[in-house]
């Protein structure tokens, strides 16, 4: 008989490529537990040749023997499914350590948020442990661009777009963006396993560049911010250009209002009231892990309307600059030059021509994150465009456009997947050069 208290199952993690020859890697630099319901796991883990699996064998308590009861599981699904929140992380022993100290100091009576300004943990950690908002979703909104043409409105101050012949009237345009949509929305579905809610559009809704929704409202939950946001918030936007403004349509927002956001935030008429516009996640990218807004300033990005959405969403700081292309024109979103993830960001700080605002927008980033820094070159080809997310197996992955993806160093996307997964990608040339946005600019994140 086995003794009592003895363990009744065990997981045995093994090395699935491993040549036989080579030792197996210590446990603490796999996988590493955080605290109540929170691990940490090695980004390295996820690449396909470090693949990890488990056997899991339970003992008979009559004979005493172990028995193989599943067998194969591949680790990130076996953590997944243990209901386990996992932070993605380079380097488990320096996560786990950060976690202990943490706990360590909160034992002795500290405050939560002055043991976490004094730790400083990686954003993923305090994700995972319950301390932080989440700073990717699982679940975006798209628009599939089945009327899609080319916005001669939005291309006065695009300079990423490029004319089409006929605009809004060649459907083989249209044909060829819709099929390069279609894989892109495989590749997040079906490969990352990503949630999302498919709407449509029609030409007499006038609206050519719906498939970028992301500018016309965004979503928030409560906590973001460092417990800024104290309730689930949709907010919507004041559009520069009246057939973009027309892309909220009262369906799709009778939709978002149904998923119980208890505060709408409308700022909308400000188009009207003072000729002011602010475009959503196009013109913010969001920290919303630390609560941070980032914001070039443009014709579509008024100072005073970021300042006051800042104030009403209870984010911490405002970082705002002035951004220009290779060409020497405003960038018209702050999207297109910069983007952040949980752990990491990338940025085009060449854009950022004064100096005091180049080196705080730097400094700022890297307090919390590992920075690709992306030239003017990799910004045109829309490297600054990319968003994270989480994809079904609770891992955060990166979504970019194939051009994106070739544009960067092979160096820059190692320090990607330091912190993600994986990086998810699909060619849509088509709707990059007529329409003058990337993937990010066509997903609209619902949290």
């Amino acid at each position: 008989m086995p003794p009592a208290g003895s363990p009744q199952v065990v997981a045995i993690l093994r090395a699935a490529f491993l040549p036989c020859d080579k030792p197996q890697p210590a446990l603490a630099e796999v996988v590493a537990v955080l605290g109540p319901g929170a691990v940490a796991l090695a980004s390295h883990t996820q690449r396909p040749a470090q693949r990890f699996v488990v056997d899991q064998y339970a003992l008979n308590s009559s004979t005493g023997c172990w028995t193989l009861r599943s067998t194969s599981v591949e680790l990130v699904t076996y953590l997944h499914n243990k209901g386990l929140k996992i932070a993605l992380v380079p380097d488990v022993k320096a996560a786990a350590a950060a976690a202990t100290a943490f706990w360590t100091a909160s034992a002795s009576g500290q405050a939560a948020e002055e043991v976490l300004e004094a730790v400083k943990l990686p954003n993923s950690v305090a994700v995972a442990m319950g301390l932080r908002s989440a700073q990717s979703t699982n679940s975006v909104l798209m628009v599939a661009p089945t009327a899609f043409g080319f916005n001669e409105q939005a291309a006065q101050d695009n300079s990423f777009m490029t004319a089409a012949e006929q605009p809004q009237k060649d459907s083989s345009l249209t044909a060829e963006v819709c099929a390069e949509f279609a894989e892109l929305h495989r590749q997040l579905t079906d490969v990352a396993g990503v949630n999302v809610k498919l709407f449509q559009h029609q030409l007499r809704h006038g609206t050519p560049d719906a498939v970028f929704p992301n500018n016309w409202f965004s979503t928030h939950t409560a906590g973001e911010a460092a417990g800024g946001v104290s309730r689930p918030t949709l907010v919507l936007y004041p559009m520069k250009c009246p057939n973009r403004a027309a892309e909220r349509r009262p369906e799709i927002i009778q939709v978002l209002r149904q998923a119980g956001y208890e505060r709408v935030l409308d700022m909308s008429g400000h188009e009207k009231r003072d000729m002011a516009h602010f475009e959503g996640t196009g013109v913010l990218v969001l920290d919303r892990v630390n609560g941070v807004a980032y914001v070039a300033l443009s014709e579509r990005a008024d100072r005073k309307l970021a300042e006051a959405w800042v104030h009403s969403l209870g984010y911490k700081e405002l970082v705002a600059f002035s951004s220009s292309d290779g060409r020497g024109k405003p960038v018209y979103h702050t999207n297109v030059m910069m983007a952040i993830g949980t752990d990491v960001a990338v940025v085009c700080a060449d854009s950022v021509t004064d100096p005091k605002e180049r080196q705080h927008l730097l400094s700022k980033l890297s307090q919390s994150h590992e920075v690709v820094q992306i030239s003017s070159a990799q910004m045109d080809a829309l490297c600054g465009n990319v968003l994270e997310l989480q994809g079904g197996k609770g891992l955060p992955v990166m979504g970019m456009s194939s051009q994106a993806y070739h544009a960067f160093k092979p160096e820059q996307r190692a320090v990607l997947r330091r912190h993600v997964a994986e990086l998810v990608h699909a060619p849509i040339d088509t709707l990059e050069e007529v329409g003058g946005g990337g993937v990010r600019c066509a997903l609209a994140e619902l949290f």
